[in-house]
């Protein structure tokens, strides 16, 4: 099921639809539909593409570890990320390493961008949220708790108007 973007103006819209694809691929280890969807995402600007895409990572890894998030639990993320990956050949952890440092704001130096490209993003956070709206691991005998992607990307896409409002 998909959600209904058409509030959204160009080019949010174009990238929350080819997010969601890219995501609901990457959840369902379908290799067709992930490049189709990531080829739809990586034909958006790598900027407007990196910016959603941080934001919204960052949102899930903040209410995933409310109690604080440590290098043991990047690490969690990281190896989850590769393990549901296995399907995806192309998956470098280097790049998804980058990608959470600069959702963090912990990459960036002096401003400038974080090198990677557009395909980069396009194909690796996709991979990175399906992993972190999974929800946390289920604490023995407990199920785990899922995090909407719709939710989050709605609440990116809100707090880059307001921000860029606010500039």
């Amino acid at each position: 099921m998909t959600s209904d973007w058409s509030y959204l103006p160009e080019p949010a819209r174009g990238i929350a639809v080819a997010t969601e694809a890219a995501v609901a691929a990457a959840r369902d280890s379908d290799p067709e539909a992930y490049a189709e969807a990531t080829e739809r995402l990586a034909a958006h600007s790598a900027e407007q593409v990196g910016i959603v895409a941080g934001e919204t990572v960052r949102l899930l890894l903040e209410d995933r570890y409310a109690d604080g998030l440590t290098g043991d639990d990047l690490r969690e993320v990281l190896v989850a990320c590769a393990a549901a990956a296995t399907w995806y050949d192309d998956f470098d952890p280097n790049v998804a390493t980058t990608l959470i440092a600069g959702a963090l704001g912990v990459h960036e130096a002096d401003g400038e961008r974080l090198p990677l490209t557009a395909a980069d993003m396009a194909t690796h956070a996709p991979l990175l949220v399906a992993v972190l709206t999974a929800g946390p691991k289920p604490a023995k005998g407990r199920a785990g708790t899922t995090h909407p992607l719709p939710v989050y990307l709605r609440a990116a896409l809100a707090e880059i108007a307001r921000t860029q409002t606010m500039d």
